[in-house]
């Protein structure tokens, strides 16, 4: 049987048309994640029905519709729990009877960094692993959790998901959820215009042009040698390896993955991390291995397969 997988990101939304973990077909649409996620919805319709037309999937082949959404979720009852800026109307909507309505098969509804661990964990680069961390770089920094072969749910359904929101530096820059010198705000692409323009060591003719870069452009410019580009560049890694350093002291894993767009750099990145990962972390067992996502943008979406699939497998009940 099938699966759809919906990834809602910040910038793009990712829909993946899913067969044991083969991606079928995918299809990226641009965000209006600042207009609320109703509004979305009607694309939405449009593309799931157009996946399942192109590939002759009837409603009745399909396993689930499953959601990776950027906020808090409860997976039970299938609802938004909080949002940080993204998607703020969700808590309002009832997304299982969207599905139920248009398409009359199971959701699943979960927080879409931990919904990439997952993914990865199963399919990608933490295959052989049961302790993981997975940190995703992009619009917000997300993290997911799997201890002891059990995905990190928490009595209130944040535990592994906030990884974004430790703080690395307590003097540092006001983050969108209201708390001073988060992960994601001093190192996400959704601040990278006001981390380039804070920054007193590059010059002022790299400021003035700060609403033109992206991590891709910033990340080119520093292999090609551009003084201000690796400045930012620096420091971005440096706060990445120093919350990847504080997730390793809190949930011990033997292997952390890094994804999202950014990471196309990874040649360039991974380097860096370890070498300061290797030297700073407290692992007297030996070290954590740092390993680049495989799954890329299909993470999440795979990540959702598994999910409806252990659904299926409990008669329709969600089981953490």
């Amino acid at each position: 049987m099938y699966s759809v997988g919906i990834d809602l990101g910040g910038t793009f939304i990712k829909i993946a048309l899913i067969d044991s973990g083969v991606i079928l077909q995918f299809r990226s649409i641009e965000a209006d994640s600042q207009g609320g996620l109703r509004s979305n919805l009607p694309r939405l319709e449009m593309v799931i029905n157009d996946l399942l037309a192109h590939q002759k999937i009837k409603n009745e082949q399909l396993l689930g519709i499953g959601m990776a959404f950027p906020g808090l979720v409860n997976p039970i009852t299938k609802k938004v729990i909080s949002t940080n800026e993204k998607y703020d109307d969700a808590n309002d909507i009832d997304l299982s009877e969207w599905v139920k309505t248009n398409w009359g098969v199971s959701f699943y509804l979960d927080n879409d960094a931990r919904l990439a661990v997952v993914g990865e964990w199963q399919r990608g680069a933490a295959r052989k692993y049961n302790d993981v961390v997975m940190m995703t770089i992009g619009t917000g920094i997300g993290t997911g959790v799997i201890m002891g072969g059990e995905i990190l749910y928490g009595k209130h359904f944040q535990a592994g998901s906030l990884g974004g929101h430790f703080v690395i530096d307590y003097k540092g820059e006001q983050c969108s959820c209201g708390n001073i010198g988060c992960v994601e705000a001093l190192s996400s692409s959704y601040f990278l215009t006001r981390t380039i323009r804070n920054n007193t060591q590059v010059s002022d003719s790299f400021k003035n042009r700060n609403k033109e870069y992206d991590f891709k452009e910033i990340f080119s410019l520093a292999k090609e040698g551009n003084g201000d580009a690796l400045v930012i560049c620096n420091q971005c890694m440096e706060i990445w390896a120093g919350a990847i350093i504080t997730y390793i002291h809190a949930y011990d894993p033997d292997v952390v993955v890094v994804g999202g767009g950014v990471m196309k750099s990874h040649d360039f990145i991974i380097p860096y991390l370890k070498s300061k990962i290797d030297r700073y972390a407290w692992c007297p067992s030996g070290k954590v291995e740092i390993k680049v996502a495989e799954l890329g943008d299909n993470a999440a979406t795979v990540g959702i397969e598994y999910q409806l699939l252990r659904l299926k497998q409990n008669n329709g009940k969600v089981i953490l």
